[in-house]
């Protein structure tokens, strides 16, 4: 194999294996997360599917859900796919919250996907993921 097509192969495997190993990860720290499978409703994730500085990016999550005593989120989760730690936050709620929502602001290492993920009083979870571009990458250990 002549040289410069060598370094062309490296490159490419480089390249491709980091996006699936990224997948893996963020599906390893979801399960670690939650035992329950989460289902797709319920969850709305607010955030650019194109943001310019990685950062900071605004990020709002909201859930559907009456917050009684009877049917209220008990957390609110948000994972990365390519950050160095999937897990970026994690936020307790109880009835007396009386709306299922919260708001921050978040890093970005690269353009990737964004999860929320809410879990019910009756341990189901529901879901929510957008793609989103970062023109300029945060987070990135050199």
């Amino acid at each position: 194999m002549k040289r410069r097509n060598f370094a062309f192969a490296a490159a490419a495997t480089v390249l491709v294996r980091p996006a699936v190993a990224d997948a893996d990860a963020l599906r390893a720290a979801i399960a670690a997360y939650t035992r329950a499978t989460p289902r797709d409703g319920r969850v709305l994730l607010e955030i650019a599917p194109l943001v310019d500085n990685g950062n900071v990016v605004p990020v709002a999550i909201q859930v559907e859900s009456p917050m009684t005593a009877a049917d209220h989120v008990k957390t609110i989760a948000l994972f990365t796919e390519r950050n160095p730690s999937p897990e970026v936050a994690v936020f307790h709620l109880g009835p007396r919250a009386g709306r299922a929502q919260v708001a921050t602001r978040i890093r970005l290492a690269t353009s990737q996907q964004v999860v929320a993920l809410a879990t019910m009083n009756d341990a189901t979870v529901w879901r929510a993921a957008v793609d989103v571009v970062v023109t300029l990458a945060a987070c990135i250990e050199g």
